[in-house]
């Protein structure tokens, strides 16, 4: 059991979706409205399969429940994390998640949605939302009442490498152009509180939330510092972006050949850039640009062969 296990990725077309996802990674998708790619997930609106292996016949959900070892007898009563791939070829809708506890009493169960964002690409002059400007739950009801979003809504413009976490309660959206990996809780719980008055393909709006994000809304907004580190050994350089209670993320830039000790419970990894194989216990195992894969807990050391780049997570 203790081998790298690699997924099939699950699409989700969405109605800011595109091409890109077909277009950069060379993923197979069904339309041209693809917006989200779930690269690694055990979420049951889209569990991932097990590309190939001893555990090709079954899902990551599956997997956390059969085999707790894989896991190094993590205590959580879920897997903890999903990531994405996001194709933002029209605005997202500003939006907002709940935290763990308002999640698990208001929407069945569900856990809170803390994430983060790395810019993978975007066009010139990209921007996201990133917070507001309202200094009381009172100001902020009455400028969304209002529709004053130009005088609410902080934008920050953004560029390839650009790294954003985006803690719970968080006023955000990503903007039209921009291509992003996304990692977070394992959650799909999203308060919508402005949709650009888009219709669907049945004529009708998507659905606003703004009772529950009133809720949940951290008044008045606060940027969240953190700092990035860099450290550099043979033939990898380790960008660690954040370390928070939920999630763990760095960025492996290999050239070359490397040898990782894991010391993690897991290490989830998706390839940004790229290709390369993996050595363990004698056996190859091929990765290219858009491969997402685990290290699980039974390997304790991994050889890395290629010149790539791999975005790594863990609880």
């Amino acid at each position: 059991m203790g081998e790298p296990i690699f997924f099939k990725p699950v699409f989700h077309d969405r109605i800011w979706g595109g091409t890109a996802l077909k277009d950069v990674f060379n993923y197979e998708i069904s339309s041209e409205l693809v917006g989200e790619c779930w690269g690694i997930s055990a979420h049951p609106h889209g569990p991932s399969a097990i590309e190939k292996g001893s555990f090709s016949t079954k899902t990551l959900d599956e997997l956390w429940k059969q085999y707790p070892e894989i896991f190094n007898y993590l205590e959580r009563d879920r897997f903890p994390l999903l990531v994405k791939i996001l194709d933002a070829n029209e605005d997202l809708s500003v939006q907002v998640h709940p935290g763990n506890e308002y999640a698990s009493t208001f929407e069945q169960g569900e856990m809170g949605k803390t994430e983060c964002w790395y810019i993978l690409d975007c066009k010139e002059g990209a921007e996201i939302i990133y917070g507001h400007h309202a200094a009381t739950k009172e100001e902020f009801a009455k400028m969304i009442t209002k529709g004053q979003w130009d005088q609410l809504l902080k934008k920050v413009k953004v560029k390839p490498g650009d790294f954003f976490y985006v803690p719970s309660g968080t006023i955000h959206a990503l903007g039209k152009g921009i291509l992003v990996l996304e990692i977070q809780q394992n959650s799909d719980t999203t308060y919508r509180i402005y949709d650009y008055d888009r219709i669907d393909k049945n004529g009708n709006k998507r659905e606003l939330h703004l009772e529950k994000a009133l809720d949940v809304t951290n008044v008045p907004h606060t940027d969240f510092n953190h700092s990035i580190s860099v450290t550099r050994d043979k033939n990898i350089t380790i960008t660690t972006f954040i370390q928070s209670q939920y999630f763990s993320v760095h960025k492996w830039a290999v050239n070359g050949e490397v040898s990782r000790l894991i010391t993690d419970p897991f290490l989830l990894c998706s390839i940004i850039s790229g290709e390369g194989k993996l050595v363990y216990r004698d056996r190859e195992y091929l990765f290219q640009k858009g491969s997402h894969f685990m290290l699980p807990a039974l390997i304790h050391e991994v050889d890395i062969i290629g010149k790539c780049e791999i975005m790594v997570c863990h609880p």
